[in-house]
């Protein structure tokens, strides 16, 4: 008798242990998969303003149709990717399409002065600082939830439950590394 009650201890032991792990590695999950929704807010965000400003632009750099054009373009790349890691990647081309637009601003000093576009710069750059937040956010999370799937004995359960590793947010292109080269 005290055999199988030390047997049923040692099993209800084990069961509160997998549970707890188990428990462990789905938070874990939900706050990567909280990080990657903070990222896609912040970028709605910024998509919501990018419109408003290609059309302040349009108004006084007629000549610069190819620019305008890349951000249109990069922001329907990103709306049209279907993984985490291709919409990683058309964020960083946008992201260097709305540099190149802010640079393009230099050459026209009446577009630099005019208040919307002003204000539409300044939500911009308030935006971009909030997605490097939110990328910075996600990848501490990935780190943290990748290495409960990889150490032991969590790398176990999490085998055993279908918990796989996540990718971090980087730049995969090695040219949106470089600086932005605005010619004109």
């Amino acid at each position: 008798m005290t055999i199988l009650l030390i047997i049923i201890g040692v099993l209800l032991v084990l069961i509160f242990v997998i549970v707890g792990i188990y428990n462990s590695l789905v938070q874990s999950k939900l706050r990567v998969d909280n990080a990657w929704a903070q990222i896609d807010t912040q970028l709605k965000r910024r998509f919501d303003l990018i419109p408003n400003l290609v059309e302040t632009v349009k108004a006084y750099a007629v000549y610069e149709a190819a620019t305008l054009e890349k951000i249109v373009e990069a922001r329907n790349s990103y709306t049209s990717a279907t993984d985490e890691a291709s919409k990683a990647q058309a964020d960083g081309l946008l992201s260097n399409s709305l540099k190149n637009i802010f640079a393009l601003a230099e050459n026209y000093p009446e577009l630099k002065a005019n208040e919307n576009f002003l204000g539409l710069q300044q939500e911009l750059s308030s935006a971009e600082d909030k997605i490097a937040y939110s990328r910075q956010f996600y990848n501490d999370a990935v780190q943290m939830y990748n290495a409960q799937v990889l150490s032991f004995p969590k790398n176990v359960i999490a085998g055993i439950f279908g918990f796989k590793q996540k990718a971090f947010f980087e730049v995969r292109d090695e040219t949106q590394r470089d600086a932005v080269k605005v010619q004109f």
